[in-house]
């Protein structure tokens, strides 16, 4: 009896071990390539790139690796390669900003006054039949003629608050002038002019020489042409260059057609600006007001709309 069971026992060993050898399988080739690529990674580079899963595994030239890698490991990265390409390349961005271009300020020449156009301005007024105010009772005999009219009250020209109360007159196609290029002005810029200075009177002008040594004479050849009430004075300080020029623009062909004559100053900063009756037309023509207004500025308008 007992030595049948030992040959019991080997027999059904013999059958347990086909049956466990059909059921055992071995490991993926790839898990032991992988490992082996990894092992020898560590030990020859130094470098671990990461398991296949989620990092791409470091080529030999990338790590720096002084070994070839072997047929096989090529492959296993070639196919790690492909399931996880590698991400792309980026590079700092480069963003290129357009400047806008900026309006230029087209420069246009002072419009400086000279001994010849003082004393043209006074062979004008005297040819106009204009007189030289003497004296405050002739300026108030004048207003009440209607001879001078008040400065404008127009929205885009103020006065000047130092500017005495009797001395904020001008002739009347001076303030048609003054209406105009106002207008002008502020529907370009959105700011007013400023009046400093307008009609005085010989015992004025007198009284002004006395302390400012720039001051015209008030008699002779080359007299003060405000003394006729003509004449004003725009100041330029506050001004910007776009407005400085734009007003030598808007000035230049007046002048050219003999409407005005300008002078302008640096040492006052002011437009000294003299005006004839030839700015405005008659009464006796028939011409309208609205076809008359457009003919004067055509010139001037074209030229000053040039100006940035």
């Amino acid at each position: 009896m007992r030595s049948r069971l030992p040959l019991i026992a080997l027999a059904s060993l013999s059958l347990a071990l086909p049956l466990f050898a059909a059921n055992a399988r071995p490991a993926p080739l790839h898990h032991y390539r992988h490992a082996s690529h990894h092992l020898r990674a560590s030990s020859h580079c130094g470098i671990v790139a990461g398991h296949a899963s989620h990092t791409i595994l470091a080529t030999p030239a990338a790590v720096g690796c002084r070994t070839s890698a072997a047929p096989a490991e090529r492959a296993s990265r070639t196919l790690a390669s492909a399931a996880h390409p590698a991400p792309l390349a980026t590079r700092p961005a480069h963003s290129r900003a357009t400047i806008p271009h900026l309006a230029r300020v087209h420069f246009v020449a002072p419009l400086r006054g000279s001994l010849a156009s003082l004393e043209r301005q006074n062979q004008r007024d005297e040819a106009e039949g204009l007189s030289r105010i003497e004296d405050d009772s002739q300026l108030e005999q004048m207003e009440g003629a209607g001879d001078i009219v008040p400065l404008p009250a127009a929205y885009g020209l103020r006065i000047n608050p130092d500017l005495p109360v009797n001395r904020r007159y001008c002739r009347p196609w001076t303030s048609r002038f003054l209406t105009d290029l106002a207008r002008s002005h502020y529907a370009r810029f959105h700011r007013p002019l400023q009046v400093n200075s307008a009609v005085r009177t010989v015992e004025f002008q007198r009284a002004l020489i006395a302390v400012n040594g720039n001051a015209a004479p008030a008699d002779g050849d080359i007299a003060s042409p405000h003394l006729t009430g003509a004449a004003v004075d725009l100041g330029k300080k506050g001004l910007s260059l776009s407005e400085i020029s734009w007003m030598r623009a808007w000035l230049l062909p007046l002048q050219t057609a003999g409407k005005i004559d300008v002078e302008e100053e640096f040492y006052q900063a002011c437009f000294h600006i003299t005006v004839y009756r030839s700015y405005t037309p008659p009464l006796s023509q028939p011409a309208p007001p609205r076809l008359t207004a457009h003919r004067r500025h055509a010139t001037t308008t074209l030229l000053a709309a040039g100006v940035h």
